[in-house]
């Protein structure tokens, strides 16, 4: 069975483990609407990655690394709040943070490869 192109990006890897985690992290949090929209913006990094990726134009590729590149903002914002707000493990929290700014930075890298900068 022939792969899809962003399957074999790094950056997708991670960021789909990373979802992943996130999911397993917030499975036990009672306040439904918190874990909805932290799930959401996890899931939105890995899909965007492969939506824009199989737009195949940089263009629209660059685009949509710009949503993830957003999600992962909001993930991070989200993260800190529960963490404040004792929803999760701030040990566990603050893991996932640090990943997240690093596949920020691994987004922000790629959107300059396919913008030509």
């Amino acid at each position: 069975m022939k792969s899809f192109a962003y399957e074999k990006l790094d950056v997708w890897k991670r960021a789909s483990r990373l979802t992943c985690n996130i999911y397993k992290l917030f499975r036990n949090c009672k306040d439904y609407g918190f874990k909805d929209q932290v799930t959401r913006a996890a899931l939105s990094i890995p899909s965007n990655i492969a939506e824009g990726e199989e737009r195949q134009s940089a263009k629209e590729s660059a685009r949509f690394l710009y949503y993830s590149k957003g999600s992962a903002g909001e993930l991070v914002t989200q993260l800190y709040i529960a963490i404040e707000v004792d929803l999760v493990d701030k040990k566990s929290a603050l893991a996932l943070i640090d990943e997240t700014k690093q596949l920020s930075s691994m987004l922000a890298a790629l959107i300059r490869i396919r913008k030509g900068n």
